[in-house]
């Protein structure tokens, strides 16, 4: 057997080294360097002389009737996200924060599993079988079906951990997580990226050979991406983040890649003292004090999570600057998206607010990125501005232009009944054809009270919600 030996490769030239270096011999490139294993090939393999039917290339159209079974995992929010559950031999990653929740939903769609496909093989390279056993207590699920089909594995050796999947043959392998468990062979730490990078590499080829799911459990770094090399990203099926506030309990759960589903939807999620709960109503969850805030600077914007609408507090406040650059302070929102409607509402407006400290937030720990934001945040900005209150039954939504005008957003009828559902009076939206048939529409709905405001411009906005034109000049501010 042709003998496997650790090298470093250059990642940005592919150049071999037998040993670290600071700068690649070859491109010059600092930190490139990462330790692989290079495995020999063998002369029969070089040669051609072994096929496989795996080889044998097939027509397309012979495949139509293979459909692969989703294994449904019992979280109705995960299944969501996943397209209706695992595939077989898919190998899903799973990041977020410390605390978030990351190790709680593993645990849980481990029983879920286990409950319809048979045992569950939970290895866990962070805590031992003991500490493990503790939070299924917890959470219920250290006796019953769950009790009795998971096994945990206290291990980080991934020859180790594959050893006892292969004698257990589970229908499901959660390895929490991929940045502790290390490849025999490799010398380097593990966390290293050519430890994370074998590690996932063995993980994936396992399941892919064997057909049986994988869950990693992945760290993130400070700026909130997965900790570990890009390739992490390309190796697995999935790619899920659990997001939100650690002290809150609202979750969503989002899908950054899927091979086998959608990546539009997202789960929303509650930590509860007995795990993670589905959110009955996600639309109201995010509404802070129940969308009745009376208070200048708060308003109801119409968001989309995925393919449902969302409705999302939004809460701005104004305050006098102090000596030197004005501070700005966002919780859930771009930061580069204040800019430019800052810039727009004094250039366009009249309203300058741009040499103030400005103070920006989504309740319950949202955290929204697009467009249809912008009208919200600026009718809350204002309206912290001048002191006058929105009226707690007016939601809005659209995209703000550089020029001052309404630009409509994706969604928009879903995001205006949804709005209707939920009690509120009026909805104010960029003005166009669409917005007007949604108004006819809403309005001859048995039931609804809505008014469809569609207004072109945010300097209209601005007048129909706070009830004042906005004049050309600048507003001094105290």
């Amino acid at each position: 057997m042709a003998r496997v030996e650790s090298r470093y490769v250059c990642q940005s030239c592919g150049a071999v080294s037998a040993a670290w270096e600071g700068r690649c011999h070859v491109c010059g490139t600092w930190d490139s360097l990462v330790e692989t294993l290079v495995r020999p090939e063998s002369r029969a393999t070089s040669r051609g002389a072994v096929r496989s039917e795996a080889a044998i290339p097939r027509p397309l159209g012979d495949m139509a009737g293979q459909v692969l079974p989703r294994v449904p995992v019992g979280i109705g929010e995960l299944d969501r996200v996943l397209g209706g559950g695992l595939v077989p031999g898919a190998i899903a990653l799973l990041g977020g924060e410390p605390g978030i929740g990351k190790s709680t939903l593993v645990l849980e769609l481990a029983a879920g599993v286990a409950a319809a496909a048979g045992p569950v093989l939970v290895a866990t390279g962070e805590e031992s079988a003991e500490q493990l056993h503790l939070r299924a207590d917890r959470l219920g699920l250290a006796t019953g079906s769950a009790g009795a089909g998971i096994h945990v594995l206290a291990e980080t050796s991934v020859d180790l951990v594959l050893a006892a999947a292969e004698s257990l043959r589970p229908g499901l392998l959660v390895v929490d997580s991929v940045q502790t468990v290390t490849v025999d062979g490799l010398d380097g730490p593990a966390g290293s990226v050519g430890q994370v990078r074998e590690a996932a590499s063995r993980l994936a080829g396992w399941a892919h050979a064997t057909g049986t799911p994988v869950v990693l459990v992945g760290h993130v770094t400070k700026d909130g991406s997965l900790a570990g090399p890009r390739t992490l990203e390309h190796l697995v099926d999935v790619v899920l983040t659990l997001e939100g506030d650690r002290y809150g309990g609202l979750r969503l759960l989002r899908s950054a890649k899927n091979r086998f589903g959608s990546t539009e939807e997202t789960g929303v999620l509650e930590m509860t003292g007995t795990g993670l709960r589905d959110v009955p109503d996600p639309a109201r969850a995010f509404l802070g004090g129940g969308g009745t805030s009376q208070e200048p600077g708060v308003i109801i914007a119409a968001t989309m999570e995925g393919t449902r609408p969302v409705l999302v507090e939004v809460q701005a406040l104004v305050a006098p600057a102090g000596i030197g650059v004005p501070r700005r302070a966002l919780v859930g929102l771009p930061a580069d998206r204040l800019a430019l409607l800052v810039a727009v509402m004094g250039r366009r407006c009249g309203l300058d607010v741009g040499r103030h400290d400005l103070y920006l937030s989504l309740a319950g720990g949202a955290t929204v990125d697009e467009p249809a934001l912008d009208l919200p945040v600026a009718l809350a900005l204002a309206s912290t501005a001048r002191d006058l209150p929105v009226d707690a039954a007016t939601v809005a939504c659209g995209e703000v232009t550089l020029l001052g005008g309404l630009r409509p957003v994706r969604g928009l009828e879903r995001r205006v009944r949804e709005a209707a559902r939920l009690g509120f009076r009026r909805a104010i939206v960029p003005a166009g054809d669409e917005a007007d048939r949604i108004g006819r529409d809403v309005s001859g709905t048995a039931g609804s009270r809505l008014e469809v405001v569609a207004v072109p411009t945010l300097r209209e906005a601005l007048a129909v919600t706070l009830g004042q034109p906005a004049g050309r000049d600048p507003v001094p501010l105290g």
